[in-house]
């Protein structure tokens, strides 16, 4: 009889570290601190997110059972992590008998390898792209340009921000950061052909990116797309759109390549009804998406007849098995906690550093990629990067507690940086707090702080090595008197006698 060890269980890989855009090259702190000295970054985000926060509220508020849609969606999502593997390997059975291809990525670099092998297949030199935020979190167009394929986004926001060199800020308008002068001068400068005379009427800048795209795609034989949705009961595929571009791009070409995160799979086809009442509310303010393509494997002669779908981990797994943080592998990717955060309405989508930016992105980037992965890891300050406010909890269609789940993140963070000065401190504190002589004596070299407040009664700069602390929030000045000097006094023992003679008399005035 012999032994066979298995080994001890582990946690799941997670993004591999330097791929993909899942990490910035600063922590939040360095990177808001420069965004918000964009005097027309601020305007353009202000005014866009007021406009879309508005718009949701007035659709939101025509549902008698908004409420319990958000519940819907919170139960379903739920019942879906509980379940992933075995929806997982039914959604590539449907997938597979209706003549697609299933394609499994362990992260981002296997996930551009595969990508890249069938479209060098195929011959093509050229892709076209529906909007995905799973391609550009495992930086797909830049792995295609490196091997000589040319991407090109077909999503006006993707486009603009593609033309420009420039990174998404957003999840839902990439280049919210932009306004129309900013884009005429892109269009101008990039756009082979377009005429010069082109002013920033929105309509007429649509109207020169259609031109240019229409060409693309009537030749481009490869589309790349991502997925809102997958369908395990029936392997059904949803992308939900407002231009019209993704319809193009998943029906035309001769080979589809979907490139789909493995949270995004729904259990049954029914499910469909509450998400597709959800996200447009949540995302765009609207009753419904203008575009929701759906497609089912292969159909001769209507519409690509290869078709591969490619399914992404890419630390989702990892996410997964953090008995709390899974909760956020729940986001339907709505945007909706970006346009009420205070945070990104002021700092902007690029300080995050990741495809994921606003509060989601906060909670999701770090589970994906980890935020210990190197030396001063950027990842380690999104977790802060939160006034907890709770404004995204409360507009998040499936109800995801983004602030509990920052202050779980934010205390991983502190469990695994080891000792710092701050654990010194706070032990220290704790040993003071434990011992009544000690405090007292405390409370009273505390009131010495007031020599460092300014007139307006708070202190703004404090010495090391509390000046961490102080670099972004101010400190009441202690008081003259703590209260325990006070309650000792013959004005706090008055006081309370005082009191408790009020307290008698209102009783007997009630009986």
């Amino acid at each position: 009889m012999s032994n066979t060890f298995l080994g001890m269980p582990a946690t799941p890989p997670r993004s591999p570290y330097g791929t993909g855009n899942l990490r910035g090259d600063r922590k939040f702190p360095a990177a808001a601190h420069d965004e918000l000295r964009n005097e027309q970054l601020r305007r353009n985000l202000g005014k866009a997110t007021r406009t879309i926060r508005a718009k949701r509220l007035n659709v939101t508020g025509e549902l008698p059972d908004w409420e319990q849609l958000r519940d819907a969606g919170s139960a379903i999502k739920t019942d879906t992590m509980n379940r992933l593997p075995e929806l997982l390997e039914q959604l590539e059975r449907k997938v597979t008998e209706r003549g697609g291809t299933v394609h499994w990525a362990r992260d981002g670099v296997e996930a551009n390898e595969i990508v890249a092998r069938l479209v060098r297949a195929t011959g093509s030199k050229e892709v076209i792209k529906v909007k995905s935020m799973a391609t550009q979190e495992i930086g797909l167009n830049e792995h295609l340009e490196s091997i000589g394929i040319t991407p090109y986004e077909t999503d006006l926001a993707e486009l603009i921000v593609q033309l420009a060199h420039d990174k998404p800020s957003h999840i839902l308008v990439p280049a919210i950061h932009r306004n129309r002068d900013e884009i005429r001068q892109i269009f101008l400068k990039e756009i082979p052909g377009v005429d010069p005379r082109l002013d920033n009427v929105p309509a007429h800048l649509a109207a020169a990116a259609r031109a240019y795209l229409r060409e693309k795609f009537m030749t481009t034989k490869v589309a790349v797309s991502g997925a809102n949705f997958g369908i395990a009961e029936t392997g059904t595929l949803s992308v939900v759109e407002s231009e019209g571009n993704g319809r193009m791009c998943l029906t035309l070409p001769d080979t589809l390549i979907t490139v789909m995160g493995i949270e995004k799979v729904l259990p049954r086809y029914r499910d469909l009804e509450v998400f597709l009442q959800l996200l447009p509310r949540s995302s765009t303010g609207e009753r419904m998406n203008p575009y929701t393509s759906m497609w089912t494997g292969v159909t001769p002669g209507d519409g690509p007849q290869d078709f591969h779908l490619v399914l992404l981990d890419n630390g989702r797994t990892a996410a997964l098995a953090d008995r709390i943080g899974r909760e956020a592998l729940n986001c339907i990717r709505c945007s909706a906690c970006l346009n009420v955060c205070p945070v990104y309405e002021r700092a902007g989508g690029h300080a995050y550093g990741s495809t994921y930016p606003g509060p989601i992105g906060a909670v999701l980037t770090p589970q994906l990629a980890g935020m210990h992965a190197a030396k001063d890891d950027p990842n380690s300050s999104l977790p802060y990067a939160s006034s907890l406010c709770g404004a995204c909890f409360d507009a998040c269609p499936v109800k995801i507690d983004i602030p509990s789940l920052l202050v779980e993140l934010r205390h991983q963070h502190t469990e695994q940086s080891g000792t710092t000065a701050e654990k010194l401190a706070m032990k220290a504190a704790a040993g003071v707090m434990r011992r009544p002589t000690l405090f007292t004596t405390a409370q009273k070299a505390a009131g010495l702080g007031r020599v460092l407040a300014g007139r307006d009664g708070k202190i703004s700069h404090l010495p090391p090595p509390f000046n961490g602390w102080s670099d972004s929030r101010d400190t009441a000045a202690p008081p003259k008197q703590s209260f325990r000097a006070w309650l000792a006094s013959d004005e706090g023992a008055a006081t309370m006698r005082a009191a408790a003679e009020d307290g008698k008399n209102q009783q007997q005035e009630e009986k």
